[in-house]
């Protein structure tokens, strides 16, 4: 049962002045067409346990698939109590070294991305030149409330080295299924952040297409940019959710400029939100046009990010310079990033003993090197480093 939005809808209207009924309508629009598509569900499979045609035709066509209820109520309350622990070791506010108890603040210590963070109700990404110019369009920015702080958390990247729930997720055999149906057996990691969109104060992301070397490629298809999948531990409304035009992964590189100047607003007609609960988890083609509002809501929204890539679109290939420094990926470097899926399998068979692990096939006759301990998990300090950044 989705949950009932009414007042957060009504608080985000609020924000919006003279088009306060518009935007009321196209929320409420919005969340109806997107329950309305055929394009979620429990996770299922074939006969020879391969993942359901009808799941992969819906994921083809429309760029986005809702697992609902996969994540178990008791790996969510794993997610949860780790999101709790990283908080509270949050920085007191952007730039400092500590956080609010003293101690050594989260990521103050490492060289790669970690915690980013953006005033309140902002477009930080919008009609600027960062990650290459992919958000060229700033989306409206409302006025935060007057207490609230001059800088909010937005986004922490390289998660799995702070959250062994979020390595477990990683290693999620229905999902590990799902790469391997759209990518192949010898599919490789990409990059993995917690978005973080407090009520009241979350950031927005303007319209973009992620992906930026494989435009012009001879041999683009809808899947060479791969994919994310989007975790939600507290759910996913139209007021703080990603919203997506379906079947914009299929078209190649977007002019987003030329398309909102034709509609005359922000707000695309043919875009729909991600509406989830809490425990479902979203497979989301990088190359569909996709942003997000900023959350002027009443509910706060958390999601475990994290994604792959077939791996022909990035063997020998030199990134795009947008998580991590560009970067020639070769066999080693892709096998040393990979790494992560070999501890993550070991990390969730510990933890989830009864379940039948994945078998990913490059780490076959090699799966048993990777023995998940504490020394395991501080190897992976600044592990994003090497993200597969295309």
């Amino acid at each position: 049962m989705i949950q009932d939005i009414t007042h957060s809808i009504e608080a985000c209207a609020a924000h919006y002045g003279d088009e306060a009924e518009a935007v009321r309508h196209y929320l409420i629009d919005g969340q109806a067409r997107a329950l309305a598509l055929p394009n979620r569900g429990s996770m299922r499979f074939n006969e020879d346990g391969t993942v359901h045609a009808d799941i992969m035709a819906a994921y083809s066509e429309y760029g986005f698939y809702i697992f609902e209820g996969l994540i178990s109520k008791n790996e969510l309350a794993d997610i949860k109590s780790d999101l709790d622990a990283m908080r509270a070791n949050f920085p007191v506010t952007m730039g400092a070294e500590v956080d609010a108890q003293g101690r050594p603040a989260l990521g103050v210590a490492h060289k790669a991305m970690t915690l980013q963070w953006a005033r309140p109700l902002s477009d930080p990404l919008g009609g600027t030149q960062i990650a290459n110019g992919r958000h060229p369009v700033k989306l409206f920015e409302p006025k935060a409330k007057d207490d609230a702080p001059m800088v909010a958390p937005f986004y922490l990247a390289g998660s799995l080295q702070f959250s062994p729930a979020c390595l477990r997720l990683y290693a999620h055999p229905s999902l590990l299924k799902m790469a391997e149906a759209v990518h192949g057996k010898d599919f490789t990691p990409f990059h993995e952040g917690l978005f973080i969109k407090d009520a009241g104060l979350g950031a927005a992301v303007s319209w973009h297409q992620d992906g930026d070397t494989h435009w012009d490629n001879p041999d683009f298809n809808e899947d060479i940019h791969g994919f994310n999948f989007m975790g939600q531990v507290y759910g996913s409304t139209a007021v703080n959710g990603v919203w997506v035009v379906p079947g914009t992964h299929k078209l190649g590189r977007i002019d987003i400029v030329k398309l909102i100047n034709a509609v005359g607003t922000e707000r695309l007609p043919n875009a729909v939100p991600i509406i989830c609960n809490a425990g479902d988890v979203v497979i989301s083609n990088r190359q569909i046009l996709h942003g997000s509002f900023a959350n002027t809501g009443l509910e706060t929204r958390v999601t475990v990010n994290f994604g792959f890539h077939r791996r022909a679109s990035v063997l020998n290939v030199r990134g795009a310079g947008i998580h991590a420094e560009a970067a020639t990926f070769d066999d080693a470097f892709i096998k040393e990033r990979s790494r992560l899926i070999g501890y993550a399998i070991d990390a969730r068979k510990q933890r989830f003993p009864d379940e039948v692990p994945y078998n990913y096939a490059p780490f076959a006759d090699i799966q048993d090197r990777f023995k998940y301990d504490d020394s395991a998990q501080a190897s992976l300090k600044d592990y994003n480093l090497m993200d597969l950044s295309i």
